[in-house]
């Protein structure tokens, strides 16, 4: 086995989607502190960039029906020490 294969995250969700349709399930959906948890690497970089939660939210509504406030954004940020906490 290759264990350095890496996918890209359209490859994935376009797998996982067959997975779901053949399995009869409806589409996956996270609440909003996921998806936040799962876009925290992104936000940290745009921060450091220089961009605000607010530009982030509004790049957010602009390229995806997800709607979410910059509040929500910082509500919700995991931080690289909560991103790489060992999982029970």
């Amino acid at each position: 086995m290759d264990s350095h294969k890496t996918y890209s995250i359209e490859e994935a969700l376009r797998a996982q989607t067959a997975l779901r349709t053949m399995a009869g399930l409806e589409p996956e959906t996270f609440p909003v502190q996921a998806f936040v948890g799962m876009i925290s690497d992104e936000i940290e970089h745009l921060r450091t960039q220089g961009h605000s939660d607010e530009k982030i939210a509004a790049t957010i509504a602009a390229n995806s029906d997800i709607q979410i406030s910059a509040g929500e954004i910082a509500a919700y940020y995991a931080t690289p020490e909560q991103r790489r906490a060992p999982r029970d």
